[in-house]
């Protein structure tokens, strides 16, 4: 008896328990066709760090897609496609991926986490643009099963965390310039864009160096600085925006956000910004002040849902 009332308050305490009824997951076939670009290898992915309610995925050479929805009597329309960090070399999968998307669900929110590939050159022809090919894949994949999906098609956003930032930015910066021919511009473009301390810019002394030396390479050079930075690509058809960095991050200093807020401002896309005072790098949603509260207000300001729905 005691046994199984340690488990349950386990599965209490690591937020799988009481509400796993209310929301679901799915698997998506991403690419049933086939990757292009892919290069045939040898599987490089392996599962890193475990600790309760999170785990790292590292060298993943497998984009997967899961679907994380509230029932569909409770959905309220919008979605969002969550990309987790790992300086382009793991992902947070559970800490900035699942438990977020458990969140969404929880207030009606359908969630998307896409474990997408790292940009290794033994895997794949590009590896600078396959983690945004992948993003932009399930950007197409998302839209085409929105009614399906009870999905509205004008609420559909991107949410990255870390170097997932740098890459939902980048999707939000780059809908014009499809990595596949084959996609539309318009079903591109995201809805809304919302960045937890994000790597955003590719440029000396602000970008994260190991998420640049990953994506980049060794021989980079000014274009694609100017190409991955996505606060060089700010136009006035960029997405909205909400932004969340805490001000001592030492991993990703601040000035990624403080950068790409003013080139959003200077565009005149509607921006808000929360500065943390403190919580670091990599807090995900174990932060003491409850950003997600902040966010799902912006949210509703802005039409991505209706108040009276969440």
């Amino acid at each position: 008896m005691k046994r199984l009332y340690f488990f349950i308050l386990f599965l209490f305490l690591n937020g799988d328990f009481a509400l796993a009824d209310n929301w679901t997951r799915t698997e998506i076939d991403l690419y049933p066709n086939g990757i292009p670009g892919e290069i045939s290898h040898t599987t490089s992915e392996y599962v890193g760090r475990q600790t309760v309610g999170d785990q790292s995925v590292v060298a993943v050479d497998k984009p997967e897609l899961t679907m994380v929805a509230p029932k569909p009597e409770a959905r309220n329309g919008a979605a969002v496609l969550i990309m987790p960090g790992g300086g382009y070399q793991h992902l947070a999968i559970d800490k900035e991926g699942f438990k977020v998307a458990e969140r969404f669900a929880e207030v009606g929110i359908t969630a998307f986490v896409l474990k997408y590939r790292m940009p290794l050159a033994a895997n794949m022809d590009n590896p600078s643009t396959g983690p945004l090919q992948d993003a932009q894949q399930a950007m197409t994949v998302i839209r085409k099963n929105a009614e399906k999906w009870g999905l509205n098609n004008e609420r559909i956003g991107v949410m990255g965390f870390s170097a997932g930032g740098h890459l939902a930015s980048t999707v939000a910066t780059h809908f014009k310039k499809p990595v596949q021919a084959v996609h539309s511009r318009k079903g591109l473009r995201p809805d809304f864009q919302i960045l937890i301390y994000p790597v955003v810019s590719m440029t000396d002394g602000v970008t994260h160096e190991g998420s640049r030396t990953s994506l980049l390479g060794d021989n980079y050079d000014k274009g694609m600085i100017q190409r991955f930075s996505a606060e060089m690509n700010v136009t006035t058809n960029t997405p909205p925006a909400f932004i969340v960095h805490a001000n001592d991050d030492k991993a990703v200093p601040v000035t990624n956000a403080l950068n790409y807020h003013r080139a959003l401002v200077n565009k005149r896309v509607p921006v808000q910004m929360l500065l943390l005072p403190d919580g670091g790098h990599g807090f995900g949603m174990r932060h003491p002040i409850d950003w997600f509260e902040t966010m799902l207000s912006w949210m509703k300001a802005y039409g991505v849902v209706d108040n009276d729905e969440t």
